[in-house]
């Protein structure tokens, strides 16, 4: 095989089990609220934060904690008429809020599981209170819903995080590689996320383990690709 032939996509499994869950204090008080259902003082609660920051990982191992069955529910998928027919679980849980097409459709979901004495959970980037929400009654609702933010990481975290993301996809790399992406790399849990994928592809694809000097050329054409974007 040539160095430049096309590397076959495998895929990887995320570690979403509650043990692979980093707590740090930028997610603590979400977790502690999670933990502390059903306990809480109203019937929904809302989980908000930058996209990698662990919001879906989080309500997976609330589910695995709790033992429920329920299915997380895209928000981009839900309409007005499964919201009114769909059979409701101790808790309907609803994730990227902030793809939400259907306001009505949320709307009649607020109220079916408030009626029925369930709990509805939604998960989202923006907080409830900032999201362009036009139906009013949802706004009202929105805007006095309980929500809880997960901060940004501190360099313990990010590196913890990092070791996972290559640990997920079954890569061993060493502290320098660790050290080294996060003094240079963007410091947000997506750019991590994208920066562990590319350098898994460079692996396969040349046949060789993943170093720094693999690092600096990846860093380097995303300098590359910023300049060339800043010119257009």
């Amino acid at each position: 095989m040539s160095d430049g032939q096309l590397a076959l996509e495998l895929g990887h499994r995320p570690a979403l089990g509650r043990d692979d869950f980093l707590v740090a204090p930028c997610n603590a008080e979400a977790v502690a609220w999670l933990e502390r259902w059903p306990q809480w003082p109203h019937h929904a609660l809302a989980l908000f934060g930058p996209q990698g920051c662990g919001k879906s990982h989080l309500l997976e191992v609330f589910r695995a904690h709790h033992g429920l069955a329920t299915k997380i529910i895209p928000a981009s998928q839900l309409n007005a008429t499964d919201s009114l027919r769909m059979q409701l679980d101790a808790v309907t849980i609803v994730d990227d809020l902030d793809d939400l097409a259907d306001e009505t459709a949320l709307f009649h979901l607020w109220n079916r599981t408030k009626e029925a004495g369930a709990t509805l959970l939604l998960a989202g980037r923006t907080a409830p209170t900032r999201l362009k929400v036009t139906l009013p009654d949802l706004r009202s609702r929105l805007g006095g819903l309980h929500a809880v933010g997960i901060g940004v990481p501190d360099d313990s975290l990010l590196a913890a995080i990092l070791v996972k993301l290559f640990a997920d996809r079954q890569l061993r790399v060493g502290e320098d590689v660790v050290t080294y992406i996060l003094g240079r790399a963007e410091r947000s849990f997506a750019a991590l996320g994208e920066m562990v994928e590319r350098l898994d592809r460079q692996s396969l694809s040349r046949h060789k383990p993943i170093g720094l000097k693999m690092v600096r050329e990846i860093l380097a054409a995303n300098d590359d690709r910023q300049g060339e974007l800043t010119w257009i």
